[in-house]
């Protein structure tokens, strides 16, 4: 018995084969010269006329043979292709993580779209933000957003002082220096927030999501393995055609 595996490996091959043949066809029959034939015998009008030999081409492509030669590979196309697809409609596994099932019989044309879709979301999830370490944070439960404990922290604000270098006199004025000093005026209490995740959320992620792959992956070789009947449609179809 054939497996739908081996039937996915020569399908390939046989699709580069009629693609090629079939455009080696198309170029010969576009050739009018290797279709064409002649044949030309000269008479003279009577006895003591010059003899010319006869002359003559053969026709080296015969359209109808060519087709039939096209057939015949199509027809292994067409066999191959409705095995695969025949095939497909009962090749089914389950997908299976940690020994749990989560879904039974799964068709391996779901299964393959399955892997495509699943090696997007692993991009998508590995490009997620996550949380600033160096900050404490917790789960907000009003906002359903990530949020670190209040820091106060002081406001400032410059106010001009005097410094007496020199105490007036009855000859020379005050020596005065003016500067200025930071005065705190009030207090802020930073908290901050985020839509990030935690990055031990994202890990987890990843790692569920890689055993998801791994396991769709399995099922997907699990079903390519299944037993299958070859289909002989080309015959059929091509006898009709050709009558």
């Amino acid at each position: 018995m054939t497996k739908l595996n081996q039937i996915l490996a020569v399908e390939k091959g046989v699709k580069a084969d009629v693609q090629r043949k079939v455009t080696d066809a198309n170029t010969l029959i576009q050739k009018a010269p290797l279709l064409s034939g002649i044949s030309r015998t000269y008479q003279p009008i009577d006895d003591e006329g010059e003899q010319l030999p006869p002359e003559s081409t053969r026709v080296q492509v015969q359209a109808e043979q060519v087709l039939r030669d096209v057939t015949v590979t199509l027809t292994r196309l067409f066999d191959v292709t409705a095995t695969k697809d025949v095939a497909n409609c009962s090749a089914k596994a389950d997908i299976v993580v940690d020994g749990a099932t989560l879904v039974r019989d799964v068709p391996v044309t779901y299964l393959l779209f399955l892997e495509k879709q699943l090696a997007d979301l692993h991009g998508l999830i590995s490009r997620l933000p996550t949380l600033d370490p160096s900050e404490t944070w917790s789960l907000d439960g009003n906002t359903d957003t990530w949020r670190t404990e209040p820091v106060r922290t002081t406001r400032t604000k410059k106010v001009p002082r005097n410094h007496v270098l020199a105490e007036a006199t009855d000859k020379h004025p005050a020596q005065v220096q003016v500067f200025t000093e930071d005065v705190v005026v009030g207090y802020w209490t930073r908290v901050a927030f985020s839509g990030a995740l935690p990055q031990r959320r994202v890990n987890e992620l990843l790692t569920r999501l890689t055993k998801l792959q791994e396991a769709v992956k399995f099922a997907r070789e699990e079903a390519n393995g299944t037993q299958i009947t070859d289909q002989r449609v080309g015959e059929a179809l091509f006898g009709y055609l050709l009558g």
